[in-house]
C-alpha cells in the first residue's frame, strides 16, 4: 500500500557504478520509504495511492550537502575586499580577522540569532534540491558556545523540512585565550568539550583541522581516541595547505571523510582504500582562495576511493551556497566526468555521513528523498552555470 506514487519519469537511481539510469521510470512510497523505484512496466499495481504525473522529468536522490560550516555569525566581505586590495591573510589575521572574527560574532549571537541568520543559507541550499545537509561547530571554541552551535543546527531541522547532521569541530582554530597553548586548548576540548557534547546527543561526528595552522596529526589523534572513546565516528579536514599525513590519520582511526585533499600523496589515498574513507573534495575553498594544487583525483579514482563533493559553506573560505555550482566546478577545475559529480553530491555523500544505508540512492527501503528536475539530460545539472532546473524537492515522500 503506497501513500505516494511518482509515474511518468525517468530515474537517476545512483545504484551501481553509473547514475543507474531508468528510462520509463516509477517511484513509489509509504511513510516516507521507497516501496519501489525502477521500471513501470515491472511495478506493481498501487491502489489508493496519490499519483504525480511527472511528465517526463528526471528524478535523482535528492541532494547532499556533507560539509558545510553553515552556522556562523557575521560574514568576511570586509576582508575579502582588502585581500583585493592586497593585504595578504596573515596580516588580516594579525590585525584580528579570519577565524578568529568569526569566533567572536559567533560567541556574541545568541541561539536564535544564530537561526535566523543561518535560514537563508539553508533555504539557497534546499532550492537546488538538498534534503540532507552536515552542519559543523568550530566558531564558538569554547564549552558553551560550541553546545550553542550544535544546538543551532539541530534546530535547522525543526525550521526546515531537511535532515540536518551535526559534527563537533572544537578543534578548528585556538581561540585567542589558548593562542599559544595548543595542546592546552586540545586538553580543553577532549576533557571538557567532547564529554558534554556526547552527553547531550548533539553531534554524530567529530571533526578536526589537521594543518600548519590549525592542529599537528598528534594533537589531532588525541581528539580522535577521545571521540572513540564516547562512541563517536571521526572525520577530518585534511592536507589542504601541505602534506602532514592527516588523511592517513583519518583511515587509521576507520575515519567517514577525509576533505579537501589537496596535499595527499598516494599512501594517503592508498590508506584511505583500506579503510573505506571517503574523499569529500570542496572545489569552492579551491576556486576562492584561488589554490594551484589539484587534488589526487586520478590517484582516487584509480584506487577505487568513494568522491564526494560538497560546498564547504563557510564564511571565509567558501561562501558558498550552490550545489549546482559545485557540480561545474568539480567537473571544470578538477575535470570529474557528470557521473563522477552527480555520485558525488548523492550516494558517496550519502557515505561521507556514514548514512548510505538510508539516503543517496533510489533504492526499497530508503528515505523517500527526491530531486525532481525539469531536464532533457543529467549532464544540464553539471553543465549549466547559474540556472536551477528544480522543479520539485521531496522530503520523507512530502
Amino acid at each position: 500500500m503506497a501513500n505516494r506514487v511518482w509515474r511518468n519519469a525517468r530515474l537517476a537511481t545512483m545504484v551501481g557504478e553509473g547514475i543507474g539510469m531508468v528510462a520509463d521510470g516509477l517511484i513509489a512510497a509509504a511513510e516516507g520509504k521507497i516501496l519501489y523505484a525502477g521500471a513501470a512496466y515491472a511495478a506493481p499495481t498501487f491502489h489508493d495511492a496519490q499519483t504525480v504525473d511527472c511528465e517526463g522529468r528526471w528524478i535523482t536522490p535528492g541532494l547532499i550537502d556533507c560539509h558545510t560550516h553553515l552556522v556562523h555569525g557575521g560574514d568576511r566581505a570586509g576582508e575579502f575586499a582588502l585581500r583585493l586590495e592586497g593585504a595578504t591573510y596573515e596580516q588580516i589575521a594579525r590585525a584580528g580577522g579570519g577565524i578568529v572574527s568569526t569566533m567572536r560574532a559567533t560567541r556574541a549571537a545568541s541561539e536564535d540569532e544564530l537561526i535566523a541568520q543561518t535560514l537563508p543559507r539553508l533555504d539557497a541550499l534546499l532550492r537546488e534540491g538538498v534534503t540532507t545537509v552536515e552542519v559543523k561547530s568550530g566558531y564558538g571554541l569554547s564549552l558553551g558556545d560550541e553546545l550553542k552551535m550544535l544546538r543551532a543546527g539541530r534546530a535547522l531541522g525543526r525550521e526546515r523540512d531537511v535532515r540536518v547532521v551535526t559534527t563537533f569541530l572544537g578543534a578548528h582554530a585556538l581561540p585567542p585565550e589558548f593562542a599559544d597553548d595548543a595542546d592546552g586548548y586540545v586538553g580543553v576540548v577532549i576533557e571538557e568539550m567532547l564529554p558534554a557534547v556526547a552527553e547531550s546527543g548533539l553531534a554524530d561526528a567529530v571533526d578536526a583541522f589537521c594543518e600548519g595552522i590549525g592542529f599537528s596529526p598528534e594533537q589531532t589523534e588525541r581528539v580522535f581516541v577521545a571521540a572513540a572513546a564516547h562512541g563517536l565516528p571521526v572525520k577530518l579536514h585534511a592536507e589542504q595547505l601541505s602534506a602532514l599525513g592527516g588523511a592517513s590519520l583519518a583511515a587509521r582511526f576507520r575515519a567517514l571523510s577525509a576533505d579537501h585533499l589537496e596535499y595527499a600523496t598516494v599512501d594517503d589515498v592508498a590508506a584511505m582504500r583500506d579503510a573505506g574513507t571517503t574523499a569529500v573534495l570542496l572545489p569552492g575553498a579551491y576556486y576562492f582562495m584561488r589554490e594551484t594544487k589539484l587534488p589526487p583525483i586520478s590517484a582516487l579514482r584509480a584506487a577505487g576511493v568513494r568522491i564526494a563533493l560538497a560546498t564547504d559553506c563557510n564564511p571565509g573560505t567558501s561562501p558558498l551556497t550552490s550545489p549546482l555550482l559545485v557540480l561545474n566546478m568539480a567537473a571544470t577545475l578538477f575535470r570529474m566526468t557528470v557521473v563522477e559529480a552527480l555520485r558525488g553530491v548523492t550516494i558517496n555523500a550519502a557515505h561521507a555521513l556514514g548514512l548510505a544505508g538510508d539516503i543517496g540512492s533510489l533504492e526499497v527501503g530508503k528515505s523517500c528523498d527526491l530531486a525532481i528536475w525539469s531536464i532533457e539530460d543529467p549532464a544540464e545539472l553539471v553543465y549549466r552555470i547559474g540556472f536551477n532546473p528544480l522543479h520539485t524537492r521531496i522530503r520523507n515522500g512530502r
